[in-house]
Protein backbone atom coordinates (compact mmCIF):
# COMPACT_ATOMS: atom_id res chain seq x y z
CA UNK A 1 0.00 0.00 0.00
CA UNK A 2 1.47 3.90 -0.77
CA UNK A 3 1.24 5.75 1.91
CA UNK A 4 -0.39 8.82 1.52
CA UNK A 5 1.47 12.21 1.35
CA UNK A 6 0.45 14.77 4.14
CA UNK A 7 -1.62 17.41 2.19
CA UNK A 8 1.22 20.46 0.78
CA UNK A 9 -0.41 23.77 1.51
CA UNK A 10 1.72 26.27 0.91
CA UNK A 11 -0.13 29.38 1.51
CA UNK A 12 -1.31 28.35 4.91
CA UNK A 13 2.52 27.48 5.55
CA UNK A 14 3.84 31.12 4.48
CA UNK A 15 0.70 32.68 7.12
CA UNK A 16 1.65 30.80 9.44
CA UNK A 17 5.22 31.49 9.24
CA UNK A 18 4.18 35.29 9.36
CA UNK A 19 2.85 34.82 12.61
CA UNK A 20 5.72 32.78 13.72
CA UNK A 21 8.46 35.81 13.01
CA UNK A 22 6.22 38.15 15.00
CA UNK A 23 6.01 35.41 17.73
CA UNK A 24 8.64 32.63 18.36
CA UNK A 25 6.47 31.59 21.12
CA UNK A 26 3.39 30.81 18.52
CA UNK A 27 4.07 27.28 18.46
CA UNK A 28 1.01 26.34 17.22
CA UNK A 29 2.08 27.78 14.03
CA UNK A 30 4.93 25.80 14.22
CA UNK A 31 2.93 22.78 13.85
CA UNK A 32 1.12 24.48 10.95
CA UNK A 33 3.85 24.75 9.16
CA UNK A 34 4.99 21.67 9.76
CA UNK A 35 1.79 19.68 8.86
CA UNK A 36 1.82 21.71 5.84
CA UNK A 37 4.91 21.15 4.07
CA UNK A 38 6.26 17.91 5.31
CA UNK A 39 4.96 16.25 2.37
CA UNK A 40 6.42 12.87 2.09
CA UNK A 41 8.76 13.11 5.19
CA UNK A 42 6.75 10.52 7.58
CA UNK A 43 6.80 8.42 4.47
CA UNK A 44 10.30 8.45 3.84
CA UNK A 45 10.90 8.01 7.57
CA UNK A 46 8.32 5.34 8.02
CA UNK A 47 10.15 3.53 4.93
CA UNK A 48 13.82 3.69 6.66
CA UNK A 49 12.27 2.39 10.03
CA UNK A 50 11.50 -0.29 7.86
CA UNK A 51 14.36 -1.17 7.18
CA UNK A 52 16.28 -1.68 10.27
CA UNK A 53 15.26 -4.21 13.07
CA UNK A 54 15.31 -1.31 15.72
CA UNK A 55 12.48 0.57 13.76
CA UNK A 56 10.83 -2.72 13.00
CA UNK A 57 10.51 -3.59 16.74
CA UNK A 58 9.48 0.02 17.08
CA UNK A 59 6.95 -0.32 14.27
CA UNK A 60 5.56 -3.14 15.88
CA UNK A 61 5.28 -2.85 19.27
CA UNK A 62 4.27 0.74 19.56
CA UNK A 63 5.37 1.74 22.86
CA UNK A 64 3.64 5.02 23.89
CA UNK A 65 5.92 7.08 24.79
CA UNK A 66 3.95 9.93 26.22
CA UNK A 67 2.99 7.65 28.81
CA UNK A 68 6.94 8.06 30.29
CA UNK A 69 7.25 11.72 29.63
CA UNK A 70 4.27 12.24 31.19
CA UNK A 71 4.93 10.31 34.55
CA UNK A 72 6.87 13.21 36.53
CA UNK A 73 6.83 11.31 39.67
CA UNK A 74 8.25 8.26 38.05
CA UNK A 75 10.96 10.39 36.27
CA UNK A 76 11.82 12.33 39.40
CA UNK A 77 12.68 8.38 41.10
CA UNK A 78 15.16 8.30 38.06
CA UNK A 79 18.82 8.05 38.81
CA UNK A 80 20.75 11.64 38.97
CA UNK A 81 22.46 12.43 35.89
CA UNK A 82 20.03 9.92 34.04
CA UNK A 83 18.42 10.59 30.59
CA UNK A 84 15.04 10.75 32.20
CA UNK A 85 16.00 13.42 34.65
CA UNK A 86 17.76 15.41 32.20
CA UNK A 87 14.32 15.38 30.53
CA UNK A 88 12.65 16.42 33.50
CA UNK A 89 14.42 19.48 34.24
CA UNK A 90 14.44 20.30 30.68
CA UNK A 91 10.71 20.27 30.79
CA UNK A 92 10.54 21.66 34.38
CA UNK A 93 12.97 24.59 32.81
CA UNK A 94 10.75 25.31 30.45
CA UNK A 95 7.84 25.01 31.70
CA UNK A 96 6.35 23.05 28.83
CA UNK A 97 5.18 19.20 28.89
CA UNK A 98 4.22 16.33 26.47
CA UNK A 99 1.01 16.98 26.70
CA UNK A 100 0.75 20.55 26.17
CA UNK A 101 2.73 19.84 22.38
CA UNK A 102 -0.23 17.76 21.46
CA UNK A 103 -2.18 20.02 22.57
CA UNK A 104 -0.50 22.89 20.26
CA UNK A 105 -0.25 20.33 17.23
CA UNK A 106 -3.92 19.56 17.20
CA UNK A 107 -4.42 23.56 17.25
CA UNK A 108 -1.93 24.63 14.74
CA UNK A 109 -2.07 21.57 12.21
CA UNK A 110 -4.76 20.17 9.79
CA UNK A 111 -6.03 16.80 10.43
CA UNK A 112 -3.83 13.53 10.12
CA UNK A 113 -6.60 11.28 10.67
CA UNK A 114 -5.84 9.80 7.22
CA UNK A 115 -2.63 8.75 7.89
CA UNK A 116 -3.08 4.91 8.24
CA UNK A 117 -0.98 2.69 10.19
CA UNK A 118 2.22 2.08 11.17
CA UNK A 119 2.55 5.83 9.80
CA UNK A 120 0.25 7.40 12.26
CA UNK A 121 2.20 6.06 14.79
CA UNK A 122 5.77 7.48 13.09
CA UNK A 123 4.00 10.81 12.70
CA UNK A 124 2.96 10.82 16.39
CA UNK A 125 6.19 9.42 17.65
CA UNK A 126 8.86 12.40 15.81
CA UNK A 127 6.53 14.94 17.59
CA UNK A 128 6.51 13.53 21.01
CA UNK A 129 9.97 12.51 21.05
CA UNK A 130 11.28 16.56 20.50
CA UNK A 131 12.05 17.04 23.79
CA UNK A 132 13.73 14.33 24.54
CA UNK A 133 16.17 14.83 21.77
CA UNK A 134 16.39 18.70 23.47
CA UNK A 135 17.42 16.40 26.76
CA UNK A 136 19.97 14.24 24.81
CA UNK A 137 21.43 17.19 22.50
CA UNK A 138 22.14 18.98 25.47
CA UNK A 139 20.06 22.80 24.02
CA UNK A 140 17.96 24.70 25.93
CA UNK A 141 14.31 25.80 24.92
CA UNK A 142 15.20 29.07 24.02
CA UNK A 143 15.05 30.43 20.13
CA UNK A 144 18.45 29.99 19.64
CA UNK A 145 18.77 26.46 21.21
CA UNK A 146 15.32 25.50 19.31
CA UNK A 147 16.86 26.55 16.08
CA UNK A 148 20.39 24.91 16.41
CA UNK A 149 18.07 21.92 17.22
CA UNK A 150 16.01 21.64 14.26
CA UNK A 151 19.09 22.53 12.31
CA UNK A 152 20.03 18.83 13.58
CA UNK A 153 16.44 17.41 13.46
CA UNK A 154 16.50 18.44 9.19
CA UNK A 155 20.07 16.72 8.87
CA UNK A 156 18.59 13.56 10.14
CA UNK A 157 14.97 13.12 8.24
CA UNK A 158 15.23 16.29 5.79
CA UNK A 159 11.60 17.79 6.22
CA UNK A 160 11.34 20.83 3.95
CA UNK A 161 8.70 22.27 6.96
CA UNK A 162 11.83 22.19 9.40
CA UNK A 163 13.82 24.13 6.49
CA UNK A 164 11.67 27.09 6.75
CA UNK A 165 11.29 27.30 10.74
CA UNK A 166 15.00 27.22 10.75
CA UNK A 167 15.29 30.45 8.03
CA UNK A 168 12.87 32.34 10.48
CA UNK A 169 15.38 31.99 13.52
CA UNK A 170 18.32 33.05 10.97
CA UNK A 171 16.96 35.59 10.63
CA UNK A 172 15.69 36.53 14.10
CA UNK A 173 19.08 35.19 16.26
CA UNK A 174 21.11 37.18 13.03
CA UNK A 175 22.08 40.16 15.31
CA UNK A 176 23.51 37.38 17.85
CA UNK A 177 27.10 37.05 17.32
CA UNK A 178 28.11 33.24 16.66
CA UNK A 179 24.36 32.60 16.08
CA UNK A 180 24.36 31.37 12.46
CA UNK A 181 27.85 29.41 13.17
CA UNK A 182 25.85 27.56 15.82
CA UNK A 183 23.24 26.22 13.75
CA UNK A 184 25.28 25.28 11.07
CA UNK A 185 26.82 23.08 13.92
CA UNK A 186 23.86 21.74 14.54
CA UNK A 187 23.45 20.53 11.50
CA UNK A 188 26.89 18.71 11.15
CA UNK A 189 25.83 17.17 14.69
CA UNK A 190 23.00 16.12 13.44
CA UNK A 191 24.57 14.39 10.76
CA UNK A 192 27.14 13.08 12.27
CA UNK A 193 24.52 11.18 15.19
CA UNK A 194 22.68 7.82 15.11
CA UNK A 195 19.69 8.29 13.56
CA UNK A 196 16.99 9.57 16.72
CA UNK A 197 13.80 8.68 14.85
CA UNK A 198 14.53 4.46 15.79
CA UNK A 199 15.57 4.64 19.10
CA UNK A 200 13.79 2.96 22.12
CA UNK A 201 13.37 5.90 24.02
CA UNK A 202 11.76 4.68 26.77
CA UNK A 203 14.53 2.12 27.51
CA UNK A 204 16.59 4.65 28.03
CA UNK A 205 15.24 6.76 30.31
CA UNK A 206 16.91 5.31 33.42
CA UNK A 207 20.23 5.21 31.57
CA UNK A 208 23.15 7.68 32.25
CA UNK A 209 23.06 10.56 30.02
CA UNK A 210 26.90 10.77 29.49
CA UNK A 211 26.13 6.73 28.10
CA UNK A 212 23.14 7.33 26.06
CA UNK A 213 25.27 10.43 24.48
CA UNK A 214 28.11 8.65 23.91
CA UNK A 215 25.91 5.23 22.12
CA UNK A 216 23.98 7.38 19.85
CA UNK A 217 27.35 9.43 19.16
CA UNK A 218 25.86 13.11 20.76
CA UNK A 219 28.66 15.05 21.11
CA UNK A 220 29.41 17.05 23.94
CA UNK A 221 26.70 19.68 24.58
CA UNK A 222 26.74 23.45 22.92
CA UNK A 223 27.93 26.21 25.37
CA UNK A 224 25.80 28.98 24.29
CA UNK A 225 24.10 31.71 26.03
CA UNK A 226 20.29 31.47 25.53
CA UNK A 227 17.93 33.67 23.50
CA UNK A 228 14.78 34.29 24.74
CA UNK A 229 11.58 34.80 23.04
CA UNK A 230 11.15 38.29 25.43
CA UNK A 231 14.53 39.32 24.35
CA UNK A 232 13.12 39.78 20.43
CA UNK A 233 9.76 41.85 21.55
CA UNK A 234 9.59 45.37 21.02
CA UNK A 235 9.96 47.03 24.21
CA UNK A 236 7.27 49.25 24.63
CA UNK A 237 8.30 53.24 25.11
CA UNK A 238 8.00 54.56 28.85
Amino acid sequence: MRLRAIQFAPRRALRAARILAADPDALAEVFTIIESLSIDTVARVHRRMKASAAGQRLLSERPEVVACLSDRAALARLPEGSLGRAYLAFVERENISAEGIIAANAQGGPSTDFLPPPIDYVHARLRDTHDLWHAAVGLHGDVLGETVLLAFSFAQIWNPAIALIIGIGLVKTAHRPGAARLILEGFRRGWNAAWLPEQPWETMLALPLDEVRARLKLETPIDYQPLRSVELKPKRAA
